[in-house]
């Protein structure tokens, strides 16, 4: 079956919306409790230094806001949702390593303190946003920023 490009269209508008709002909403709950909260969950995988750890509780809970933003609106939607899928597989594979080690996460830190599921819950959960970011970037970019900046400059 082959989709039509108004298919297509409204597919990649509304995976955009779905895997924005999923950055946007985890990033807030991380950005509004406490720091050491989160660095709490990132120390749980037993992997990064302490310097790392800091850092990431810090800035992650930012980077995923701007991010979600940026593929609501459509705002370099290629090399966002790049970068979006980039951190969902490194986010996969750091559950899939606690599941292979043995770790009991208490808290996999994906939506801050407020969530807690299962490991194997959020492994999943992550393929299906994973599938929402793939579809954004293949085909998100007809409703966006990015093409009225490039229609625009079509017709200047």
């Amino acid at each position: 079956m082959k989709l039509s490009d108004k298919t297509k269209n409204l597919l990649g508008l509304m995976a955009r919306m779905a895997a924005g709002a999923v950055f946007i909403y985890a990033g807030f709950l991380k950005a509004t409790a406490p720091p050491e909260e989160f660095a709490y969950a990132i120390e749980a995988y037993e992997i990064f230094p302490q310097f790392i750890v800091t850092i990431s509780s810090l800035a992650m809970p930012w980077t995923e806001i701007y991010l979600g933003i940026f593929l609501i609106f459509g705002l370099f939607t290629r090399i966002t949702s790049m970068i979006m899928g980039l951190l969902f597989v490194f986010f996969e594979l750091l559950i899939l390593s606690a599941i292979i080690r043995g770790i009991p996460l208490a808290n996999c830190g994906c939506f801050g303190s407020a969530h807690s599921n299962s490991a194997s819950f959020e492994l999943f959960q992550n393929l299906i946003i994973l599938c929402f970011v793939f579809l954004a970037y293949k085909f998100g970019g007809k409703f966006s920023i990015d093409n009225w900046l490039k229609n625009k400059e079509l017709s200047d």
